[in-house]
């Protein structure tokens, strides 16, 4: 199992964090991730290695029944995007099967001036379904290293949070970061010209998924994934297919731990086309902050919880690496 995996992989000195019941969720959440990846100065707590490009965004005609946001009113948006490891270790060899679930962050630089972000990962749902949860599963793991005794703290939790390795069950390592679908775990809601709302989830999918054994990803150069990228991008441009899956009655619209049906209608948004990588990737990353509550008229955040949770840890942790 994955998370077994993350365990022995992540069984070194931590530093010490404390968690104070009057310290809000969202700081606990990032205090948890220091105490299984440890304080990499710079780097974000988690989702620490990754590489940024850059391209842009045409939307379809489709998308403009659905949003009366200028992100799909028919221009072409310029973006920045990164794509990332899981993790807070920077180092952490891209083949490895802890590097999964990949992310990919999108900031559409939109008229105006202003901006609007996606933040999407390679897991088709989320492990659990709130903060507090995310914040245990990962202080359960920070306590179960090769040493503890059995049932560990994270069989525990485990046991009684199937949605977490049926999750996780869901990746693997792509081939490229260009042949990977992304998904949105949170619903967001659109609103078009006539104010009707509809909830969706993201979806970016690639021209094609290609996936790697275990034993083939682990056989990769470290940063295999990091410089297979810009290396592609100087043969020509990659291409995703931005989609919204829609729910129907009765998805939960506030619990990412719970996937809507595969028959549900996905409508085309638009295609996103990377064509350049960022000359100094490194220096880029460090001062980018991608929120997926920062959003645009047109666009509502859901009755889901874990957004506003998101937003604020990405938030503390980008303080702590650009104080």
């Amino acid at each position: 199992m994955k998370i077994r995996m993350l365990v022995a992989a992540l069984a070194f000195a931590l530093p010490h964090v404390t968690f104070a019941q009057d310290t809000p969720v969202e700081e606990q959440l990032v205090n948890a991730m220091n105490k299984v990846f440890g304080v990499h100065a710079g780097f974000r707590a988690n989702h620490a290695k990754g590489v940024v490009v850059e391209g842009k965004f045409k939307p379809s005609a489709e998308a403009a029944s659905l949003s009366k946001a200028v992100l799909f009113s028919g221009g072409e948006i310029p973006v920045t995007v990164r794509f990332s490891n899981s993790t807070g270790v920077p180092n952490l060899p891209d083949g490895s099967d802890d590097a999964n679930p990949h992310g990919m962050a999108v900031k559409f630089h939109l008229p105006g001036g202003s901006d609007m972000d996606i933040v999407i990962n390679s897991l088709k749902f989320f492990p659990v379904a709130t903060g507090e949860e995310l914040r245990d599963l990962f202080l359960a793991i920070a306590d179960s290293g090769p040493g503890a005794a059995k049932p560990t703290r994270l069989d525990q939790f485990v046991a009684g949070h199937p949605s977490v390795p049926a999750a996780l069950g869901t990746i693997a390592t792509p081939e490229s970061l260009a042949s990977e679908a992304y998904f949105g775990v949170n619903a967001f809601v659109l609103v078009n010209k006539a104010g009707e709302k509809q909830a969706v989830r993201w979806q970016m999918l690639p021209e094609k998924v290609v996936h790697l054994d275990k034993a083939d990803a682990a056989k990769r150069a470290p940063d295999f994934l990091m410089a297979e990228l810009p290396a592609r991008l100087k043969q020509g441009p990659v291409v995703f297919r931005f989609k919204a899956q829609l729910a129907a009655a009765g998805d939960s619209t506030k619990d990412p731990s719970k996937p809507w049906p595969d028959d549900r209608k996905l409508v085309e948004l638009g295609t996103l086309t990377i064509d350049k990588a960022v000359a100094d990737s490194d220096a880029a990353q460090k001062t980018l902050l991608f929120l997926p509550g920062q959003l645009t008229d047109g666009i509502e955040t859901s009755d889901d919880p874990m957004i506003d949770i998101r937003n604020g840890a990405y938030a503390i942790s980008f303080s702590r690496r650009n104080p």
